[in-house]
């Protein structure tokens, strides 16, 4: 069954075949890909979304710095600086940080479980909500905090690298490791899948 899909690049409307998982569709025109099918993307979506899972929680409660100032022994979380933020003033920062390092990453989780499950299931019901459950994930993707923390340790390092010792914690590592997962976990995910009829995964 062909149908008609534009490239996202150069914008030619193009007929398509049927796309089979060791096979890449490229624009005729400007050679970019409009069409690919992830070898078992359900199985790596899971996988990779219960490893982020696996993570989220030590991301979470153990530090993401150490600090020594004169003796002094300092550690914090992630939630430890939004609520110093908001303690701060600094509302509307302190929100950002916990919605975008701390909730959006586990909606995320969830909405990927969501999708891998219920297509997995072959379920026909709400297909547009689960595509537009994808749509929310892809975009809220960028949204990942993983520079920003990275660049605030690397500030912190290069200001008061003559003051105080500061170390990463275990969890930034472990932060990190949420970071890459979950992006893996998207990628991974064919959203054609929802609204496929047959009951052979491509």
């Amino acid at each position: 069954m062909e149908t008609l899909v534009a490239c996202k690049v150069c914008g030619l409307v193009q007929r398509l075949g049927e796309v089979t998982p060791d096979e890449v569709a490229v624009c005729y025109r400007c050679g970019s890909i409009v069409s690919k099918h992830p070898v078992n993307s359900l199985a790596r979506t899971a996988a990779f979304s219960l490893a982020a899972l696996m993570f989220y929680l030590p991301a979470n409660i153990y530090p993401i710095l150490q600090m020594e100032l004169y003796g002094a022994h300092s550690e914090n979380t992630v939630l430890d600086g939004a609520v110093a933020l908001f303690q701060q003033g600094q509302r509307l920062v302190a929100v950002i940080v916990f919605l975008a390092s701390i909730l959006v990453p586990f909606l995320k989780l969830l909405g990927l479980f969501y999708l891998v499950v219920t297509t997995k299931f072959r379920s026909r019901r709400r297909r547009l909500e689960r595509t537009w459950v994808y749509r929310i994930i892809d975009v809220i993707g960028p949204w990942a905090m993983l520079d920003v923390f990275l660049l605030s340790i690397l500030v912190a390092l290069v200001k008061l690298g003559e003051l105080a010792t500061v170390l990463p914690g275990r969890g930034l590592f472990a932060f990190t490791a949420v970071v890459v997962l979950t992006i893996l976990a998207s990628t991974s995910f064919d959203p054609t899948l929802i609204w496929q009829e047959s009951d052979d995964e491509p």
